[in-house]
């Protein structure tokens, strides 16, 4: 047998992607709902459908400075010539202001009109308001130079937001706009999902903190900084516990502790079937004739095959276990821990969005593996999208920081042809 023969053997005993995604997923619950003061929803997601009980405008008001009238007191005055103020205009009595402030009802009576601020609310018969620039500014009385259409400078009652609405859905992020328009259709507390706290731990005696260089024997842990990164970037209450070594009952004792503060656990290293991977010795272990609470799984995934997940804690709280390699345990996090942490928050869809985008070189891909890997992916001018693939593939860290994309390359595919098109997944870059 050819070595790429045992290659496609070895992959054909894989478990595919989306299948141990849908039996991990399956495991998870949202979190139960809660309520909270509007001033606390930003970044939980609602955990019910939310109705607006009043309108917005809640009353007719001027949209801009200036003064509202009656239009048929302006019909007949056209506008005026581009240089200022000439040709006929129209006089109006000026009988009084209206601020924002303003709540006792008023009316106009024909030929007059009341000076308005922003926000105001409109005379009884006002359906019109002329803006402060199109008049001679009077205070008495007022020149107005030209005549806009009927209704300009006018917001209505409940024209953009009227009472039961459907303002947003279960699952909806709470962003600040959306605290915007919930605050003004009166509602003061919202009923949502309480953001995922989420526990990184690094595991390894190899491990050293930040703030040095490698020596032989040693690695920097990149892992649970950058996974606490990511945790918070989805909006998880994200801790970074640090690293822990590969002593059994160190790390079990660690675990236990955790389970008091988090709703899911993330550890890197020591997922392999090596004689130094711990993690997977420690928690996979048969205890009293029962399986370990965190099953391992060989994946048909590109970089990092093994993964785990199971519950620890009398809490049962779940983990998900992702490999040691930089590269490959932000891939892990990419296609697992995110989704998983979404679920949790009741958020949808729990995946990135995605799009089909025309490959610009050609690329090969491990058989029977689904690869991930580091894109730039642009938008054509004439409209649909491109995809750079980055160098050194999903290994690199400084493609994974250049990247706005993850390539999605099937186990079908060995080699896909530049022109070719392909999905990607989009990453959230604020740049």
């Amino acid at each position: 047998m050819t070595a790429t023969a045992d290659a496609e053997a070895a992959a054909n005993e894989l478990t595919p992607l989306a299948d141990y995604l849908g039996s991990v997923l399956r495991r998870l619950r949202a979190l139960p709902p809660l309520d909270l003061d509007l001033t606390q929803a930003y970044g939980n997601v609602l955990a019910e459908d939310v109705v607006a009980p009043h309108s917005f405008p809640a009353f007719d008001q001027a949209a801009v400075d200036g003064y509202a009238a009656r239009w048929e007191d302006l019909v007949g005055y056209g506008p005026v010539p581009s240089g200022g103020p000439g040709g006929r205009t129209v006089r109006l009595n000026v009988v009084g202001d209206l601020g924002a402030a303003s709540w006792r009802p008023v009316r106009l009576t024909p030929g007059s009109c009341f000076s308005v601020a922003a926000g105001a609310p409109l005379p009884v018969a006002a359906d019109v308001v002329v803006p402060v620039e199109w008049t001679d500014q009077g205070m008495a009385a007022v020149e107005i130079f030209r005549t806009p259409k009927r209704g300009y400078g006018v917001r209505r009652a409940g024209e953009e937001l009227p009472a039961g609405t459907l303002l947003a859905r279960a699952g909806t992020y709470v962003s600040p706009a959306l605290v915007a328009v919930l605050a003004a259709t009166g509602i003061g507390h919202v009923v949502v999902r309480p953001s995922p706290r989420v526990v990184i731990v690094a595991t390894g005696d190899e491990l050293v903190d930040v703030g040095r260089g490698s020596q032989p024997g040693q690695v920097v842990d990149a892992n649970s900084h950058a996974l606490t990164a990511a945790a918070a970037e989805v909006g998880a209450l994200a801790y970074r516990v640090g690293i822990c070594d590969d002593d059994p009952e160190g790390l079990r004792g660690l675990l236990e502790d955790q389970t008091l503060r988090a709703d899911l656990i993330i550890t890197t290293g020591g997922t392999g079937t090596g004689p130094g991977d711990m993690v997977r010795r420690i928690l996979s272990r048969r205890e009293g004739g029962r399986a370990g609470p965190v099953t391992f799984t060989e994946v048909a995934l590109y970089p990092g095959t093994a993964l785990g997940f199971g519950t620890v804690g009398a809490e049962e709280v779940p983990v998900v276990c992702l490999p040691g390699e930089p590269g490959a345990a932000l891939i892990g996090f990419e296609v697992l821990a995110r989704p998983a942490i979404n679920l949790l928050a009741g958020a949808e869809p729990v995946f990135r969005p995605s799009v089909r985008a025309h490959l610009l070189e050609t690329i090969t891909s491990p058989g029977g593996l689904r690869e991930f890997r580091p894109a730039h992916v642009a938008e054509r001018r004439g409209g649909g999208y491109t995809v750079q693939p980055l160098p050194g593939g999903p290994f690199t860290l400084s493609g994974l920081a250049e990247a706005n994309g993850l390539m999605v390359l099937g186990e079908r595919v060995t080699t896909a042809a530049a022109g070719s098109t392909v999905d990607v997944l989009l990453l959230d870059r604020r740049r």
